[in-house]
């Protein structure tokens, strides 16, 4: 079996890494910015926010852009 066109460079490896690990703290950024906001700044139920947020990238930034009234 031919092995070089199935395995990652190093280089793609160490950014999907990086890219994983921005993507679990965004997540976490917004979860904390969640718990600790008032319910009345908030568009929607707060617990309907927690699935969305595990929506890799999109939750986030939707809770960011949408989710928070300003």
């Amino acid at each position: 079996m031919d092995r070089t066109k199935t395995e990652l460079s190093r280089a793609t490896k160490a950014g999907l890494g990086i890219a994983g690990i921005v993507q679990v703290v965004f997540a976490f950024l917004a979860f904390w910015d969640l718990a600790n906001r008032d319910a009345r700044e908030v568009r929607g139920p707060k617990a309907a926010w927690i699935p969305a947020i595990l929506v890799n990238w999109i939750g986030p930034a939707s809770y960011f852009l949408f989710g928070i009234r300003r």
